[in-house]
């Protein structure tokens, strides 16, 4: 059991879904418990065993899920880490909020990476995220993929080529923290000069609300237009809504809380002093944990 906060952190950079991470986590271990003693005690390494066995779940979930994002209703987006900690000029230190034990938050979470690896096919994700994130050897993850190494290492390149286009400047947490801030109080404001100057021209809003609850079906892009967008969104949200800054997948984020219930999680990609990307998560389903966590 020593393994599993190792494998839930693989699981959930692979799947890009907590819940779905956990469930693959305990199919490998119930694959484990069948086997009978004398079979575990010829495995030479249960940890290898059992990260080999939960990347083939994965790999073969990420094969079915591309069917179930067909027909998802709206944009789909990766279910965001629930993180408690308030920021204050940056996401939390040293005393990150890590649910039941469950995933180490780092670069390799945060929802723009998170977003570029939907965009690759299951073999590639699988052979980067297990090479290139968690250090296995080509061979090793030949025997995950059923590639040879050779082929495993083109994945993994492939997949290199993705991340490095998608890539923009890095801009300090502190800053980042600061421009959220900004924007959180001009949105509360409802200040449209404001929220369109912290917004890129070309930013892009892109809402998961998985037909349970309303959210755009469709990206919405420019940054005048995303301002009156989302101070509409404001103005026409029923009752009363908190707006708190929390750590979104390692960055700084905002959720809206209503009636003591995480109702939306924003995350966002900041380039210089503008926000490029919102993320919005209002699928209840993805944000269960934010309520009871």
């Amino acid at each position: 059991m020593s393994e599993r906060r190792r494998l839930i952190n693989l699981a959930y950079r692979l799947l890009g879904s907590l819940a779905e991470a956990e469930d693959a986590v305990q199919e490998t271990y119930a694959r484990w418990y069948a086997m009978s003693r004398g079979q575990q005690d010829a495995i030479e390494s249960p940890g290898a065993w059992l990260t080999k066995v939960a990347g083939r779940i994965c790999l073969d979930l990420l094969g079915s899920a591309r069917a179930r994002r067909e027909r998802y209703v709206g944009e789909w987006i990766p279910e965001p880490l629930p993180e408690s900690s308030r920021w204050t000029t940056g996401p939390a230190g040293g005393a990150t909020a890590d649910p039941a034990d469950r995933v180490t938050l780092d670069e390799s979470v945060n929802m723009a990476f998170l977003v570029v690896l939907e965009s690759m096919t299951p073999a590639e994700r699988v052979a980067f995220i297990l090479h290139d994130v968690f250090r296995y050897s080509f061979a090793e993850v030949a025997e995950v993929v059923g590639r040879t190494p050779a082929a495993c290492r083109q994945l993994a390149s492939s997949a290199r080529r993705r991340i490095r286009a998608s890539r923009t400047p890095t801009t300090p947490a502190a800053h980042q923290a600061d421009i959220v801030r900004d924007f959180k109080q001009a949105w509360q404001a409802k200040d449209i000069s404001a929220l369109i100057g912290l917004l890129d021209p070309d930013a892009t809003v892109i809402a998961d609300g998985g037909g349970l609850t309303r959210a755009s079906l469709h990206p919405i892009e420019g940054g005048e237009r995303i301002a009156h967008y989302l101070t509409d969104l404001f103005a026409r949200a029923p009752g009363s809504v908190t707006v708190v800054e929390r750590t979104v997948n390692g960055r700084p984020g905002l959720v809206a809380q209503q009636d003591d219930r995480t109702v939306a999680v924003y995350a966002f990609d900041v380039a210089g002093d503008q926000i490029t990307h919102i993320w919005a998560v209002l699928n209840p389903d993805k944000l269960r944990a934010w309520t009871t966590g």
